[in-house]
């Protein structure tokens, strides 16, 4: 049985590498968005939490500009996504825009909506999959960015003609300074509008081989109806994000997946697990994920993996591991980093 499971995103791994560059530990944004640990590693995220993540960084960054240009100017093209990494080798930034609009549909919750009138082109944010705006930082990150893909492109120096957020952005003469252009505050949309005379420019960075390496492969991703997700990893993926909200059941993933819980375990049943069984891999592979960082203490590990006190925790990691968790570190954390 398969699952279609379009409200979770993929978070850019890049973006991790990105606030270290910025001295940010990532794991202070995970707490921050009241995550779990592995979500840096597993980066597969409902909407609520890919906003989380966003508004966590901005508030360790203090200032919503500092933080929109200062990730914006530090990401690494070598970091980029294969759906992105087609933009940044398009023919021109015509081309590259147009190919973001489109590849942006696999990659919720942003939609990019473009239009070309007169000598301008402007490009408006929506959201996709989700009723939510999206934090300050986040909006202003994805306009900044299709800005920087301009100007990475072509290797010109473009400059905006008009920006426009809904909300506060923070410093705006800071954005002013990054975008080149007036920035307007408190309007009914976030738009970026450029020169449509900019768009014919052609990219330095365009590479035809690539592309039609990439280009067909990203459009059959897609144009796919349908993910094959399993339930089976389904669940477990919904109960790592929520073991550290204390009791789980069966009944309030059902709740999450809408469905009835009957439905749940005999469609479980069907692909030969249980909820008990899913809960119990999940607590054990997040104990062994948690344990191998050897800044979280013990009592730390125990509550993130949805154990009131410590010694249940033992008396589980040892049904598990046969052994202990502080040994089982010492023999397979400690040796490994000597």
């Amino acid at each position: 049985m398969k699952l279609h499971t379009t409200k979770y995103i993929k978070f850019p791994s890049g973006f991790w590498s990105g606030l270290q560059q910025l001295g940010i530990a990532p794991r202070d944004v995970a707490r921050q968005a009241g995550l779990p640990l592995t979500v840096i590693t597993e980066p597969k995220v409902t909407a609520a939490e890919y906003f989380a993540i966003w508004q966590a960084f901005s508030d360790l960054i203090g200032d919503i500009a500092k933080a929109i240009i200062g990730l914006v100017s530090v990401f690494e093209s070598a970091q980029f996504p294969p759906d992105v990494l087609a933009t940044y080798h398009a023919r021109d930034y015509r081309d590259a825009l147009c190919r973001m609009a489109r590849y942006k549909q696999m990659c919720p919750p942003e939609r990019l909506l473009i239009m070309e009138e007169g000598e301008e082109c402007t490009i408006e944010l929506e959201w996709q999959h989700t009723e939510e705006s999206g934090p300050e930082v986040l909006v202003g990150i994805t306009l900044a960015y299709l800005l920087e893909l301009g100007r990475r492109g072509t290797g010109k120096v473009l400059n905006a003609r008009r920006v426009e957020f809904s909300r506060p952005m923070g410093d705006v003469q800071t954005l002013e300074a990054y975008f080149g252009c007036p920035i307007q505050i408190g309007t009914s949309g976030n738009r970026l509008t450029l020169r449509r005379q900019d768009l014919d420019i052609p990219f330095a960075t365009y590479n035809e081989e690539l592309l039609e390496i990439l280009t067909p492969v990203l459009d059959r991703t897609l144009n796919e109806k349908q993910n094959t997700t399993s339930i089976t990893e389904t669940v477990k993926w919904i109960i790592k994000r929520s073991l550290m909200g204390g009791l789980l059941d069966i009944q309030s993933v059902a709740k999450e997946l809408n469905m009835s819980d009957r439905t749940l375990q005999r469609r479980l049943t069907e692909e030969a697990t249980s909820f008990k069984h899913l809960l119990t891999q999940a607590r054990h592979e997040q104990a062994r994920a948690y344990l191998a960082d050897p800044s979280l203490d013990i009592k730390e590990v125990a509550c993130l993996v949805g154990y009131e006190n410590q010694n249940s925790f033992y008396r589980a990691f040892r049904i598990w591991e046969g052994d202990t968790p502080s040994h089982w570190r010492s023999e397979n954390v400690g040796s490994h980093n000597k």
